[in-house]
Protein backbone atom coordinates (compact mmCIF):
# COMPACT_ATOMS: atom_id res chain seq x y z
CA UNK A 1 0.00 0.00 0.00
CA UNK A 2 1.13 3.27 -0.72
CA UNK A 3 1.66 5.80 1.45
CA UNK A 4 0.70 8.88 -0.73
CA UNK A 5 -2.50 11.14 0.81
CA UNK A 6 -5.17 11.75 -1.16
CA UNK A 7 -4.92 15.29 0.85
CA UNK A 8 -4.20 18.50 -0.88
CA UNK A 9 -4.97 17.22 -4.90
CA UNK A 10 -5.66 20.65 -6.83
CA UNK A 11 -8.64 20.50 -8.56
CA UNK A 12 -6.72 21.08 -11.83
CA UNK A 13 -4.42 17.72 -10.89
CA UNK A 14 -8.20 15.81 -10.69
CA UNK A 15 -9.74 17.18 -13.69
CA UNK A 16 -7.08 15.98 -15.75
CA UNK A 17 -7.65 12.64 -14.21
CA UNK A 18 -11.55 13.34 -14.43
CA UNK A 19 -10.12 13.38 -18.63
CA UNK A 20 -8.29 10.63 -18.27
CA UNK A 21 -11.21 8.23 -16.93
CA UNK A 22 -13.16 9.48 -20.01
CA UNK A 23 -15.00 12.19 -18.50
CA UNK A 24 -16.36 15.38 -20.07
CA UNK A 25 -17.05 18.23 -18.69
CA UNK A 26 -20.75 19.16 -18.67
CA UNK A 27 -21.37 22.58 -17.50
CA UNK A 28 -20.61 25.06 -14.61
CA UNK A 29 -23.58 26.49 -12.54
CA UNK A 30 -22.90 28.90 -9.37
CA UNK A 31 -19.82 27.61 -8.89
CA UNK A 32 -20.61 23.77 -9.20
CA UNK A 33 -19.05 21.99 -12.35
CA UNK A 34 -20.28 19.09 -13.24
CA UNK A 35 -18.24 15.57 -15.02
CA UNK A 36 -20.16 13.08 -16.52
CA UNK A 37 -19.53 10.34 -19.42
CA UNK A 38 -20.83 6.98 -20.24
CA UNK A 39 -19.09 5.10 -17.88
CA UNK A 40 -20.92 6.60 -14.22
CA UNK A 41 -24.06 6.15 -13.72
CA UNK A 42 -24.19 9.56 -12.18
CA UNK A 43 -22.40 12.49 -12.90
CA UNK A 44 -19.48 14.32 -10.63
CA UNK A 45 -20.22 17.56 -8.90
CA UNK A 46 -17.32 19.90 -8.14
CA UNK A 47 -17.25 22.82 -6.51
CA UNK A 48 -14.77 25.18 -8.00
CA UNK A 49 -14.23 27.25 -5.09
CA UNK A 50 -12.52 24.50 -2.82
CA UNK A 51 -8.53 23.77 -4.27
CA UNK A 52 -7.30 21.72 -2.85
CA UNK A 53 -10.18 19.59 -3.10
CA UNK A 54 -11.01 18.11 0.31
CA UNK A 55 -10.01 14.41 0.45
CA UNK A 56 -13.77 12.96 0.93
CA UNK A 57 -15.02 14.52 -2.30
CA UNK A 58 -12.01 12.25 -4.20
CA UNK A 59 -13.04 9.75 -2.28
CA UNK A 60 -16.56 9.96 -3.46
CA UNK A 61 -15.51 10.33 -6.99
CA UNK A 62 -13.21 7.58 -7.16
CA UNK A 63 -16.15 5.59 -5.65
CA UNK A 64 -18.63 6.76 -8.31
CA UNK A 65 -16.27 5.63 -10.90
CA UNK A 66 -15.48 2.44 -9.88
CA UNK A 67 -11.71 3.51 -9.68
CA UNK A 68 -9.48 2.57 -6.79
CA UNK A 69 -7.13 4.85 -4.54
CA UNK A 70 -4.52 3.52 -6.24
CA UNK A 71 -5.59 3.53 -9.40
CA UNK A 72 -5.49 7.27 -8.67
CA UNK A 73 -2.28 7.37 -6.86
CA UNK A 74 -0.37 5.44 -10.11
CA UNK A 75 -2.20 8.83 -12.22
CA UNK A 76 -0.72 11.26 -10.01
CA UNK A 77 2.60 9.54 -10.06
CA UNK A 78 3.05 9.08 -14.11
CA UNK A 79 1.07 11.69 -15.11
Amino acid sequence: MSSKSLKNISLKTFRKYLEYKGLKHQRTRGGHETWAGKSVKRPIVLQTHLDPIPEFIIRNSLRTLGADREDFIEFLING
